[in-house]
């Protein structure tokens, strides 16, 4: 069931905008508040198995609500319709 509740949406949307992207940064690729940390670094430092502490440690300048940004925009990239063609 989805949550319409206006809180999770706005919550969302804060999170979402801590992701950045610039051609001339990175590749293009995703970055968390315009840093050169990719999101794809901290998707796989949790796969990992590194703690958002460890994370956090290891860099001061990230907040806990940057990495919870990087899960919200890895879940919203995977959240799409598949269209499927053929038999």
């Amino acid at each position: 069931m989805l949550n319409r509740d206006p809180y999770y949406s706005s919550m969302n949307a804060d999170l979402l905008n801590r992701i950045t992207s610039n051609p001339r940064q990175c590749g293009g690729r995703p970055c968390i508040r315009g840093m050169r940390i990719r999101v794809k670094d901290v998707l796989d430092m949790l796969a990992g198995g590194a703690t958002e502490t460890e994370i956090l440690q290891d860099y001061p300048y990230l907040e806990v609500e940057d990495i919870r940004a990087c899960l919200e925009y890895a879940s919203a990239q995977v959240d799409h319709a598949v269209v499927m063609i053929g038999p």
